[in-house]
């Protein structure tokens, strides 16, 4: 026999789904209790916690066989101790037996292991096999690089991005283009495939213009170098000392005596 309540939460739950202790919250919760398929909606800064997750939002509902399933929506955020994520979004469902979440709704996961965040519209993550799968308009970021894509997976132990749907990876001032591009997020390592475009910066190049510039210019003190001529309202050079002969004179003497 089922039985409806709706009473204060502040309780805890021992589910017999590898018996893991859930921990929960809220202004105040409803639902049935008396058979396989219990249902219970916590309202108003509801909040649960289980062995490696903990979600709060504006209502949370545990669902299915052993409250098998979580459902939040309305300012969720949340943590994965034994992945070591962070994340917010606007709705979220955590299935306790397979260890997948599916986060909806302009969400922002943060990999704080290793300092990589990602912005979607969907994100699905698999705890086990510590992998992200990531669509609509996707932003991941990490050191020097921002990676854009409409498609993209993110495997979190390897340290490998794929990305496929007009991806596009932004390193400092170089830029790379291609129909899939792969990213050893450890070694930097780009890996492109098919109509591959991009950009490169030289900075050495830049460099060595500076360099051509310096030696251009005058000595300290203002010298000229040899052979250049005097900029317009500089002194002119000394005239050659008196009774020093020219050689256009010493010319004109020899071909008089030729006569």
């Amino acid at each position: 026999m089922k039985k409806n309540f709706i009473l204060p939460a502040a309780l805890l739950l021992t589910a017999a789904l590898s018996a893991e202790t859930i921990n929960f919250s809220a202004d105040y919760m409803k639902g049935t209790a008396g058979s396989k398929t219990d249902s219970t909606t916590l309202e108003g800064n509801a909040f649960v916690k289980t062995d490696t997750m903990e979600i709060k939002a504006d209502s949370i509902e545990l669902s299915g066989d052993d409250f098998r399933f979580i459902t939040a929506e309305g300012n969720v955020k949340g943590t994965n101790s034994e992945s070591q994520l962070e994340f917010d979004c606007g709705r979220m469902k955590y299935d306790r037996k397979t260890k997948i979440a599916r986060l909806e709704d302009s969400v922002h996961l943060v990999d704080t292991a290793n300092n990589v965040t990602a912005d979607a519209q969907i994100i699905e993550y698999n705890q086990d096999s510590e992998t992200a799968v990531m669509q609509i308009a996707i932003t991941l970021k990490q050191k020097d690089n921002t990676c854009t894509s409409a498609y993209a997976i993110y495997r979190k132990k390897a340290q490998m991005l794929e990305m496929s749907g007009n991806p596009k990876i932004v390193q400092g001032k170089d830029t790379f283009r291609a129909q899939e591009i792969t990213l050893n997020l450890d070694s930097q390592e780009i890996t492109l495939d098919g109509r591959v475009r991009g950009t490169v910066t030289d900075s050495q190049k830049s460099e060595k213009k500076t360099e051509a510039k310096k030696d251009d210019s005058k000595p300290e003190g203002g010298a000229q170098k040899d052979g250049a001529n005097p900029p317009d309202g500089d002194t002119p050079p000394e005239a050659a000392p008196e009774g020093a002969p020219s050689d256009p004179v010493e010319s004109e003497k020899g071909d008089s005596a030729d006569e």
